[in-house]
């Protein structure tokens, strides 16, 4: 096998693409329904007794799945895959910023004249 380093990173990119768009968008639904340990320790207590609706309750992808989507399933992994979308879109356009900015900064560098 070529090292790590051989290998092309594009190649790299799309494998990490591809598993997480199979993990969010079909095996995320395989994912326990019970609660974590937070969830568990706060209805054992009596603490989640308080709670209220945040402010996000009604927005479209509001409790990992998709509004008006009646299928929990599809509603799930439609979520999931608009998550990784939307990470990856906000990603990229990061990193596409920062290696932008460090191009730009590093700029053609002059060499002294001697006298």
């Amino acid at each position: 096998p070529a090292p790590v380093a051989a290998r092309s990173p594009r190649k790299l990119w799309l494998t990490g693409l591809v598993t997480a768009l199979v993990l969010a968008g079909f095996v995320s639904f395989y994912a326990s329904a019970s609660p974590d340990g937070l969830e568990k320790v706060a209805a054992d207590q009596g603490i989640d007794k308080n709670t209220e609706e945040h402010a996000a309750a009604g927005s479209p992808l509001a409790d990992y799945g998709v509004k008006d989507v009646s299928d929990p399933r599809i509603s799930g992994g439609l979520a999931g895959v608009i998550g990784v979308g939307a990470t990856v879109v906000v990603g990229s356009g990061i990193f596409w910023v920062v290696r932008r900015r460090r191009t730009t900064d590093a700029g053609p560098t002059r060499v002294p004249e001697s006298v």
